[in-house]
């Protein structure tokens, strides 16, 4: 750190991303993107007519993609705000609505603590259960904004709308965040609860099931209060955060939902398939509703199985905390991906027995 850098910055830990090797040889099962390419209508989209329109700035308002996510969430288009990433998004929503400060469980998106030191918000860390579900009765009256991946990362794990309704009933005067980056691997959004309650805000993201990491596409829906809220200070930052391409291929990758859908259903196939076959290997884990599995073997450290997965050229990823040390969380690639996996933690599973 130089001796220019503010010092009310000493302290912050930034958020550390999975691997990204430059060897094109690895199976990459440690950063949660599709294993499927986008679709036609998106990849059609990178015209040399677009292209050339680069020298223009897009338009900041992303006018015609608020539109097209309204459409097929069946909201209006001032209950959607479009942003460059879900990342942005959370960011924008904690400075937005978390001034008594914010809580959020003690396992999960790494982000979260990320932007609550960066903007030095006082927060409540509630631990999950033991079998670390989520306790929708710890969030009863918090006094505080409410952030929590549905599905959870890296459990998995997922609340119904029921338990959704209870946290937003018990906490009126406070926003309630609630990131679905993982919602479409089976799983209900709660997006058709912005009309009930107008302290509901959902997250979404364009990186998971639309294919598109690359693309950095994210979206809250909410009441058209808290968007405009969200929409001041997206102006304030950078009112040019989703570039051109990128509304190109948001828009088109909702026209073409049906391949989207597919894509979540090999996943989820190819999902289950993994986990019957870890456990016959003497894995156990979390039952996940998203697109990775998070897994702990009987007798094999965590660490270990990460550190000789990667020997063979596969990442996974591993999170050195004491709670979860004996996990790993394996995003599901394709059915080739996940039978080479399987074959090679048999072998390290035999070298260790």
């Amino acid at each position: 750190m130089s001796r220019f850098m503010n010092r009310k910055y000493d302290a912050l830990k930034p958020y550390v991303p999975g691997e990204i090797p430059q060897d094109t040889g690895f199976i990459k099962l440690n950063t949660n993107e599709s294993p499927y390419a986008p679709s036609e209508g998106v990849l059609n989209c990178f015209t040399r007519e677009n292209a050339a329109l680069l020298r223009l700035y897009e338009d900041p308002t992303n006018r015609a993609l608020n539109q097209a996510i309204a459409g097929y969430y069946k909201v209006q288009p001032e209950n959607i705000m479009a942003t460059g990433g879900s990342d942005e998004t959370i960011e924008l929503a904690m400075m937005a609505f978390a001034q008594d400060g914010i809580a959020y469980p003690d396992e999960t998106y790494g982000f979260y603590q990320v932007f609550t030191n960066l903007h030095q918000i006082p927060t409540t860390i509630i631990p999950l259960r033991e079998d670390f579900s989520l306790n929708p009765d710890d969030y009863s009256n918090t006094g505080t904004a409410i952030i929590f991946a549905n599905p959870n990362a890296p459990t998995g794990l997922y609340l119904d709308r029921s338990q959704v309704r209870k946290i937003l009933e018990s906490n009126p005067d406070h926003v309630v965040i609630v990131d679905e980056a993982y919602v479409d691997f089976g799983n209900e959004s709660m997006i058709p609860l912005i009309k009930e309650y107008d302290n509901l805000l959902v997250i979404q993201t364009f990186s998971k099931s639309r294919n598109l990491a690359g693309a950095r596409i994210g979206f809250a829906a909410g009441n058209a209060e808290l968007i405009q809220d969200l929409e001041k200070l997206r102006n304030s930052r950078n009112p040019y955060d989703v570039t051109r391409m990128s509304q190109l291929a948001g828009i088109a990758a909702i026209q073409d939902a049906a391949y989207y859908r597919s894509c979540c259903e090999r996943i989820i196939i190819t999902r289950e398939w993994t986990r019957r076959a870890l456990r016959e290997l003497g894995f156990h884990g979390t039952d996940s509703h998203s697109n990775f599995l998070f897994e702990a073997h009987a007798t094999i450290p965590g660490d270990v199985i990460q550190a000789k997965l990667k020997e063979h050229k596969i990442l996974v990823r591993y999170f050195n905390r004491e709670r979860i040390k004996d996990y790993n969380r394996i995003t599901i690639g394709t059915e080739e991906d996940m039978k080479q996996l399987v074959s090679v933690l048999k072998e390290i599973c035999n070298e260790n027995s």
